[in-house]
C-alpha cells in the first residue's frame, strides 16, 4: 500500500527512510552519537577519542592547508534549490541502478581504510551496519580485518572491493580473487594514492598505522603476501586464511607502546613491523600505474570495474576508453593534494561532456561522487548535477568511533532520511526525476569564493 492510500486509509503507512524520523521523535531518547549535524557529530567524535588524539586525526586531516578539504564542502553553497508547490510528493523513494542492479538508495559507504584505530571491531560494524540497512559497503585494502571476515558480518549485504594496486602481479590477483570468491560484486581501483600526500596532522607526530602492522590485515591474510615473507597461513574453520595473529591487534593503537615492545624484544610486534613495511612497499610504493595498464586488471576482473580519483573530463574519458564501467569522481576527501579542484566541481565539468553524458544516458558508463558529502542536501545536488550515486566517507566513521555499528546505522539513516524529506518537499518523488537536471531542480548563485 502506498503512503498516501495508508494515510487515506488511516493505516500505519510503509515504512521508508523518511519514516525514520517518526521513530525518532516517537522514541523520545537522542541517538547514541549525539546529534545527526554533521559538525556536531564530528566533535563528538573528537571527544570521544580524546585519549587517542591521533586516530582521530588520522581520519579527520587532509593534505596541506587542508584547503581542498574545506573547498569541497564549500562548494555545495554554489547551488540552491528552487522548491515547487502543490505536486503530489506523498510516495517517494531514493531507489537507484548501478550496474544492473537496483539499491534502496544512491549511497555507499566508502571504502576507508584502518577502522581499528577508532572501533576494536574495525569494519566489522560498517559491514553488520551496511548489511541491516541494504546499503552497499565498499571494503578497503587498507582494512584491519580481512576480506573474509567482513564478508562474512555483512551476510547477504551488497558488497564491493576498493583496490590499491599491489606492485606485485601474482599479489593483484590473488586478492582479486579472494574478493570474488567472498560475493564483492565491483571492484574500484584508486588511483590518486599511488604515494601518500603531505598530511601535516600525521607527520607532526609521526603517525603511520602501517609501519606497525595496523591496517594491512588483507595482506597478513593473503597466502601470496604470506608466502612472500616466509610465513605460511594456518587453516582456519572460519575463513580460508588466517592473518599472522591478527587478532592481537592491539585497541586502542599505541605506536609509543609498540615501539617498547619491539625494543624489548617482542617478536609478535618485531614482525608485524616487518609486514607493515612490506605491505606498504605494496600498495603505497610510490610506483605510478598508467592508462596502458588497467587493461591487466580489466582482464582478470569480470564485474564492474570502476576508477577512483578522477577529477579531469578527459581522464574520464580514458577510463571509458580503456574498459572500465565507471569512475568516482573525487579527489579522496582532499587527502591528496592541497589546493585541488572541488569534487562537486568536477562533478559539474565531467557530466556536462557530451561523450559521458551521452554513455550515461545508454547506460554503458557510471558515475559515481565522493568527497564532501555531509548532508543530504549535499546528496541531491550531485545526483541533479549527473551522479548516479554518491559515497559517504568521514560522518560514518565519526560515528564508527561514537557507538561502532549503531552510529553507523544511525549515521546513515540520519542522512537518507534528510534526503528523501528534501526530495519531497523540493516537489519530487524520485532521483530519476532530479538526475542530471539541475536547471529543474537548482539554481547557481555566486556568493564571491568561485568568483
Amino acid at each position: 500500500m502506498s503512503f498516501k492510500a495508508a494515510l487515506e486509509a488511516d493505516q500505519e503507512v510503509p515504512e521508508s527512510w523518511s519514516s525514520y524520523m517518526t521513530t525518532v521523535y516517537r522514541s523520545r531518547k537522542p541517538p547514541t552519537i549525539g546529534s545527526y549535524d554533521p559538525d556536531k557529530l564530528e566533535a563528538k567524535g573528537r571527544e570521544v577519542t580524546k585519549k587517542n588524539e591521533a586516530a582521530f586525526l588520522y581520519v579527520f586531516g587532509s593534505a596541506g592547508s587542508c584547503s581542498t578539504d574545506r573547498a569541497n564542502r564549500k562548494a555545495f553553497e554554489r547551488w540552491y534549490f528552487t522548491p515547487k508547490m502543490l505536486i503530489d510528493a506523498s510516495d517517494r523513494n531514493l531507489e537507484t541502478t548501478l550496474f544492473g542492479k537496483k539499491y534502496r538508495s544512491p549511497l555507499l559507504l566508502a571504502p576507508i581504510g584502518v577502522h581499528g584505530l577508532l572501533h576494536p571491531q574495525g569494519e566489522l560494524c560498517a559491514a553488520t551496519a551496511a548489511n541491516k540497512m541494504g546499503v552497499p559497503m565498499i571494503m578497503s585494502t587498507a582494512a584491519t580485518r580481512s576480506l573474509e571476515d567482513a564478508a562474512k558480518a555483512n551476510g547477504d549485504g551488497p558488497r564491493w572491493y576498493q583496490l590499491y594496486w599491489p606492485r606485485s602481479e601474482p599479489l593483484t590477483l590473488s586478492l582479486l580473487s579472494r574478493a570474488k570468491a567472498c560475493g564483492y560484486t565491483a571492484c574500484i581501483i584508486t588511483l590518486d594514492t599511488m604515494c601518500m600526500g603531505w598530511r601535516p596532522y600525521d607527520l607532526d607526530t609521526a603517525y603511520l598505522p602501517f609501519n606497525h602492522g595496523i591496517g594491512i590485515q588483507v595482506g597478513t591474510s593473503d597466502p601470496v603476501f604470506m608466502q612472500s615473507q616466509g610465513t605460511t597461513l594456518r587453516a582456519d574453520e572460519q575463513s580460508p586464511y588466517k592473518g599472522y595473529e591478527y587478532d592481537k591487534i592491539p585497541y586502542p593503537f599505541d605506536p609509543v607502546a609498540c615501539d617498547f615492545a619491539r625494543e624489548a624484544g617482542d617478536e609478535f610486534h618485531t614482525s608485524l613491523k616487518s609486514l607493515g613495511r612490506n605491505w606498504s612497499r605494496q600498495i603505497h610504493s610510490g610506483l605510478f600505474r598508467t592508462w596502458d595498464e588497467i587493461a591487466f586488471v580489466r582482464k582478470h576482473w569480470e564485474g564492474p570495474l570502476i576508477l577512483k580519483g578522477i577529477l579531469h573530463v578527459e581522464d574520464a574519458v580514458k577510463a571509458m576508453k580503456a574498459g572500465c564501467d565507471g569512475v568516482v569522481v573525487s579527489n579522496h576527501g582532499g587527502r591528496q593534494v592541497d589546493g585541488a579542484i572541488p569534487a562537486l566541481i568536477a562533478l559539474e565539468k565531467i557530466c556536462d561532456d557530451p561523450r559521458i553524458r551521452r554513455a550515461q544516458q545508454e547506460g554503458n558508463f557510471t558515475i559515481l561522487f565522493d568527497s564532501g558529502i555531509r548532508r543530504g542536501s549535499d546528496i541531491l545536488k550531485a545526483i541533479a548535477l549527473g551522479a548516479q550515486a554518491v559515497l559517504l566517507g568521514r560522518p560514518y566513521m565519526y560515528g564508527l568511533a561514537i557507538s561502532g555499528a549503531q552510529g553507523i546505522e544511525e549515521v546513515v539513516r540520519g542522512i537518507l532520511c534528510e534526503t528523501e524529506l528534501t526530495l519531497g518537499l523540493c516537489g519530487f518523488n524520485s532521483l530519476d526525476e532530479i538526475w542530471g537536471k539541475r536547471e529543474k531542480v537548482m539554481d547557481k548563485i555566486e556568493l564571491g569564493f568561485y568568483s
